[in-house]
């Protein structure tokens, strides 16, 4: 019946000004209109790295509040419709109403995920690492199936991913450190930093037996010009060695692979992507800006808890996630309870649903708790 339209239709118009309101579209507004100023200026594309940075912010802005606006429209012309056809009671609209509102629902639950990335930084590139935890060689080759699925979701995404620097070990990889660059990756990867817990029968294991090993997972934003972060040259130990694994010739034979200590934290960054120990030392200062800012916003904040999956060891009890391959398969998250059985799909990159569940959970106020027990599986072995 064409009346039962009515309640969604209201629904999703109050869901939708609710967020109107809470974007402050004057404010957007206001942005665009100065940072459009700034393309008239004289010289403005004489700089074209500014100019592609303002020309890439000027159109972030407006895809924040272009969909909200062409929403309020759709569901406008809903009700006119809605409204004909009670006034004529011409049932025949009904067809094209829930076609109309479909399309418009699906549409504003696409853009209230990617209106939960305010941050300041959710919309730049990341660098994301992941580290071989308790398990031996099954955990080195659980690193590299981690590392698989998140290039493979990239890919998805048509997301560009660079790997930067791996050290290989028996069975797959002791550890690995990526970029990955395309429009709010950092603000949808955060929430995968934390430790991997996978549960399967060992390919590594002559008994067959079922193995539990982990891996964990540490993701920091790239950042831009805009993003001020102090390092004194006299806080820094530069190293610089041979480049290992398959890098050819001149990689291999020469130092142009770049390491740097922060004294004063102790962080340690390195790169041996490229071939030029240029290329490499700015690569890795990036890397240090954005390991920078995190530890000092976690200083500034003194809020441990948001940070805590980075810092947990990488063992029993204190993982984020699990991946089940036996007795049963699934893959469960367990800060918000969101699990799938298809973990062949998970591991192929097919991770866009525990990455809304968790921004959603995240915006609704998370769990404290990170683990549960409901799955624990023990090893055979």
């Amino acid at each position: 019946m064409l009346e039962d339209l009515r309640v969604p239709i209201s629904e999703l118009k109050e869901n939708i000004m609710d967020v109107w309101g809470r974007l402050d579209p004057d404010e957007i507004d206001k942005k665009i209109a100065e940072k459009e100023a700034l393309t008239t200026a004289p010289g403005f594309w004489d700089d074209n790295d500014k100019a592609t940075r303002v020309m890439n912010d000027i159109k972030m802005l407006k895809g924040r509040i272009e969909p909200w606006r062409e929403l309020i429209q759709e569901v406008s012309d809903m009700e006119t419709l809605y409204d004909l056809g009670v006034e004529e009671n011409d049932q025949s609209v009904e067809k094209e109403l829930k076609e109309l509102y479909e399309k418009a629902k699906a549409k504003y639950d696409h853009e209230s995920i990617l209106n939960l990335l305010s941050d300041e930084v959710d919309k730049n590139d990341c660098f994301l690492s992941v580290h071989a935890g308790a398990g031996g060689t099954e955990a080195c080759d659980w690193t590299f199936m981690l590392s698989r699925m998140y290039q493979r979701w990239a890919e998805r995404h048509g997301y560009k991913t660079e790997v930067l620097s791996e050290e290989e070990a028996e069975g797959g990889l002791k550890s690995i450190n990526m970029k990955i660059s395309g429009p709010y990756v950092y603000g949808y990867t955060k929430g995968e930093a934390g430790v991997h817990r996978l549960v399967r029968i060992s390919p590594f294991d002559a008994n067959a037996r079922r193995h539990t090993s982990f891996a964990s997972v540490y993701v920091f934003p790239v950042l831009d010009d805009s993003i001020e972060v102090k390092i004194d040259p006299k806080d820094l130990r530069i190293d610089t060695f041979r480049a290992g694994g398959k890098g050819g010739q001149h990689v291999n034979k020469t130092e142009s692979a770049v390491r740097f200590t922060h004294l004063p934290t102790g962080i340690v960054v390195q790169c041996e992507s490229e071939r030029s120990q240029l290329m490499n030392r700015a690569t890795a200062m990036s890397i240090l800006r954005s390991r920078l800012y995190e530890y000092y916003k976690e200083q500034r904040e003194k809020d441990n808890m948001k940070f805590a999956g980075e810092k947990k060891d990488i063992s029993f009890g204190s993982q984020i996630r699990s991946y089940v391959f036996q007795p049963y398969t699934m893959v469960k998250d367990h800060r918000t309870k969101y699990s799938v059985g298809n973990i062949q799909g998970v591991m192929d990159g097919d991770i866009d649903g525990f990455l809304d569940e968790y921004l959603s959970a995240k915006w609704k106020g998370l769990p404290a708790s990170s683990s549960d027990d409901d799955d624990d599986i023990g090893d055979d072995a």
